[in-house]
């Protein structure tokens, strides 16, 4: 049964779809046209974890419905970008095996159906700037301030929770 629910997060309220226990979209705009249910609460208390500098690390089943196995491939690269980090859609492309594919990891990028779990944010162009985000570049800003502030502050164990 696909679902959604939406969580108040200090950047605006968040749409979250799902069939069953699985993760499929994050949305920051669009209610979805769906019957609202509950998200898991181990979801929710990853998510309120997250905003609050205590989880680095999703564990969640995500399950996008839509994607190519390129733009797969890009979006589930993005687990190996560490929190508080950055890096570039060079380095993503040459993760995915892609070398010479940059413009097409952006173009992955734009379509990531599950941003902050897959953290999109988290890529910026070679030369140091932010580039481009779906849900708008001042949230892309404000989620990687928050995550630096939280990676100078942070204090739990190495596995990122």
């Amino acid at each position: 049964m696909k679902f959604y629910d939406s969580f108040k997060s200090p950047l605006g309220e968040i749409f979250l779809v799902f069939s069953n226990k699985t993760l499929q979209s994050v949305s920051f705009d669009k209610k979805p046209s769906l019957k609202r249910g509950r998200a898991p609460e181990a979801f929710i208390e990853q998510l309120s974890d997250y905003f609050e500098g205590k989880l680095r690390k999703f564990e969640v089943n995500v399950e996008p419905q839509e994607g190519t196995e390129f733009e797969r491939a890009v979006w589930f690269a993005l687990r190996d970008v560490p929190y508080g980090e950055t890096r570039s859609y060079k380095w993503i492309a040459e993760r995915v095996g892609t070398p010479k594919g940059s413009r097409a990891v952006g173009q992955a990028l734009a379509k990531n159906p599950v941003p902050i779990v897959l953290p999109c944010h988290r890529v910026i162009e070679s030369k140091g700037s932010l580039g481009g985000y779906t849900p708008g570049e001042d949230l892309k800003r404000r989620l990687l301030e928050m995550e630096y502030y939280h990676s100078m502050n942070f204090s739990g164990d190495e596995d990122g929770k």
